[in-house]
């Protein structure tokens, strides 16, 4: 009940705001007027040069916060990293984009690295569910080529409030998650103190050692075994495929007339692509389902607890590709709506985390290598605030993992998710009302642009 009403809060809010751009779009506007377009679309490109200074100061730290809690919750932190780098730092927005996906890359990529060698925290699976990671990472990166076509229609004002309006959504959704597992482990360890009463003789003296672990890893294998087991080469290889399809399809795309027929040939290539992977996972995971609801067997397929019906194979795919489309939209890697989705269907939060950040690792990498080569981004400060990210994946994954231990409470990386998506909605809303606001004085166009015109 509580999902549904979450979702008819998006498709309501979005709906309205959608809407509203009839309303706001002048029709007496000239067709010229349309490309007076604010700074989100500028071609200029902005790029400060590499030098200490308080503003490379402030954009490290703030950086290395957003990459640490990013990964943790398994958003990445795009919604952080963009208005600091064009606040703080100064880039053009298209450029600040590009550099919050190499920062997303190096975060996800050192958390990977970090949660290859930690074992699952309840049982002995990998903590990667590749299942799952095969199922959303098509749609994500389908999701992403889409919005970023659409970040070329919508005026800046509407995706500033979509955005607002799923951050503050997923948000408070996540938080709330957040509150019944801390409710939930409260009650545990209240009942385990309660049984290690029984465990004490007359004299006082502890009979059995027993300790209460929710959700910690046990390292029983070595680092180079949890590596191995953790890593699925098949499923694996069938994502790098789709990797090297996806990347195959934006070289040659770019390289050709934009709106010319070549151009949405291999435009529309990428759906087959993405579709196909999908429905390979997605009939997997019904014929397994079909098979053990007739054999009676209630054990869960994957680390969802939900049950792969056509509904809810179909809602995955609708979240993927929303998730991308955000992700294509603000330049991040889609883990905004992939992280608290994989908390909704029941995944515990050790593998919510290193799954989405596995996932955002092949979309982010993805986009890194095509604003390389469309020359979107300067080397030197992609590669120094990259460097910054991969050491606060790794810190933050280490950090985090070490207060759970100590205060047993795995909700924290609930929390630290909702934090983030909050913080993120916080400081898009203020960039974003602040260009709107300037598009207003400047009486600038606020309606759909035409997509072949303003490419």
């Amino acid at each position: 009940m509580a999902t549904s009403g979450f979702l008819l809060y998006l498709l309501s809010a979005s709906s309205i705001a959608i809407l509203s751009v009839l309303y706001l779009s002048s029709p007496s506007s000239s067709p010229s007027s349309s490309f007076v377009l604010s700074d989100s679309l500028s071609t200029d490109k902005i790029w400060p040069d590499l030098e200490l200074s308080w503003r490379l100061v402030v954009a490290t730290v703030i950086g290395f916060l957003g990459s640490a809690c990013g990964t943790v919750g398994g958003v990445g932190g795009g919604g952080i990293f963009v208005p600091m780098l064009t606040l703080i730092i100064g880039f053009d927005t298209k450029s600040a984009a590009a550099i919050s996906k190499c920062m997303i890359m190096g975060a996800s990529s050192s958390s990977v690295w970090y949660n290859l060698r930690v074992a699952h925290p309840t049982k002995d699976v990998p903590i990667i569910d590749h299942d799952l990671a095969l199922l959303f990472q098509p749609m994500l990166m389908l999701g992403i080529t889409v919005g970023v076509s659409l970040s070329v229609v919508f005026p800046y004002w509407l995706i500033t409030v979509l955005i607002i309006i799923l951050f503050i959504g997923t948000s408070s959704r996540s938080f709330f998650k957040g509150i019944e597992m801390w409710k939930e482990e409260t009650i545990l360890k209240k009942e385990f103190a309660k049984q290690s009463e029984t465990f004490v003789n007359s004299r006082g003296e502890l009979l059995i050692d027993v300790e209460y672990d929710p959700l910690i890893p046990k390292e029983q294998k070595t680092a180079l075994e949890l590596m191995c087991f953790n890593l699925r080469w098949k499923r694996t290889s069938i994502l790098l495929a789709v990797w090297i399809s996806f990347l195959i399809l934006q070289v040659v795309k770019n390289d050709v007339a934009v709106c010319s027929p070549w151009y949405w040939i291999l435009f529309s290539l990428q759906f087959p692509v993405a579709f196909a992977v999908f429905g390979y996972e997605a009939r997997k995971l019904y014929n397994e389902h079909k098979k053990r609801m007739e054999a009676g067997n209630l054990e869960h397929i994957c680390e969802a607890s939900i049950g792969w019906t056509g509904t809810h194979l179909a809602f995955c795919a609708l979240c993927g590709i929303v998730g991308g489309t955000v992700g294509g939209l603000l330049g991040s890697g889609g883990g905004f709506v992939l992280g608290p989705l994989l908390l909704e269907i029941g995944v515990v939060p050790q593998v919510a985390s290193a799954t989405a950040t596995f996932v955002m690792m092949f979309s982010s990498s993805l986009s890194v290598v095509e604003f390389y080569l469309l020359h979107r981004f300067p080397i030197p400060f992609a590669l120094y605030l990259t460097s910054v990210s991969v050491l606060a994946g790794f810190w933050g994954q280490f950090f985090v993992r070490k207060m759970i231990a100590i205060l047993r409470r795995a909700s924290l990386i609930v929390f630290v998710l909702s934090g983030v998506i909050f913080a993120s909605a916080i400081t898009m809303g203020i960039v974003g009302v602040s260009k709107s606001i300037t598009m207003i004085h400047n009486h600038e166009f606020m309606g759909f642009l035409d997509f072949c015109s303003s490419q």
